[in-house]
């Protein structure tokens, strides 16, 4: 497999990573501002990495670091974190910024289905489905980190909760279609996305309660 590293200035430390034994690694030596990554794969099977779309290449996935880069293009298995792990970050979390661990769980079921590698075709990444510029706020650096990830998305609905008065409905809403959509109506969008969204989290919401945490 031939792998390219397409206009990028890459350290030492970054080719110790990607270069193994069965890899042909191809680097153009470009400065690299703080960017997305894309990771892409051509009609002849090689892998490259971008930090801007590249014609002629079929998008593989995208990253907010180096993290598993390796992994990507050598087209391995990437570890990610089990259920406990992610119950630890949700708890920890929840008990952080007094978010019910329920309603984090019913949201990451609903965008991610608790997969780190989760990619929305609007470019919501991660466990909790966090866009670049929410992720910048809320000074998350890897969307695909778990603990990163469901901190910042807890933050975010905790930031929600205080904007909505902590109902639930409208803070779901919120989170789905942004806030501004959510005061604009005065209530939660007649987007039907929006509204089957609200529906899907509060089912997931009441099960997870019942079912987890004993709650009626």
């Amino acid at each position: 497999m031939r792998v390219k590293l397409f206009k990028f200035r890459v350290l030492s430390s970054l080719l110790d990573i990607l270069v193994k034994p069965a890899l042909l690694l191809t680097v153009c030596f470009i400065p690299l501002a703080s960017a997305e990554l894309y990771f892409y794969q051509g009609p002849d099977g090689e892998r490259m990495i971008s930090d801007r779309p590249v014609a002629g290449y079929t998008l593989l996935t995208t990253r907010d670091t180096f993290t598993n880069a390796g992994h990507i293009l050598a087209d391995r298995p990437l570890q990610t974190g089990g259920p406990a792990e992610f119950q630890s970050h949700i708890r920890i979390a929840s008990k952080k910024y007094m978010v019910d661990p329920a309603l984090i769980e019913a949201i990451i079921q609903v965008e991610s289905s608790f997969r780190t590698d989760a990619v929305s075709t609007s470019g919501a990444s991660g466990l909790m489905q966090l866009m670049p510029a929410t992720a910048r706020h809320l000074e998350v650096n890897d969307r695909y980190d778990a603990r990163q990830n469901i901190h910042g998305g807890v933050r975010y609905l905790s930031e929600l909760m205080e904007r909505f008065d902590n109902n639930l409905t409208l803070v779901i809403a919120a989170y789905n279609a942004g806030p501004g959509a959510v005061e604009r109506h005065n209530g939660i969008p007649p987007k039907p996305e929006t509204q089957r969204y609200v529906k899907k989290v509060m089912l997931a919401y009441h099960n997870f309660r019942l079912m987890r945490y004993g709650a009626e």
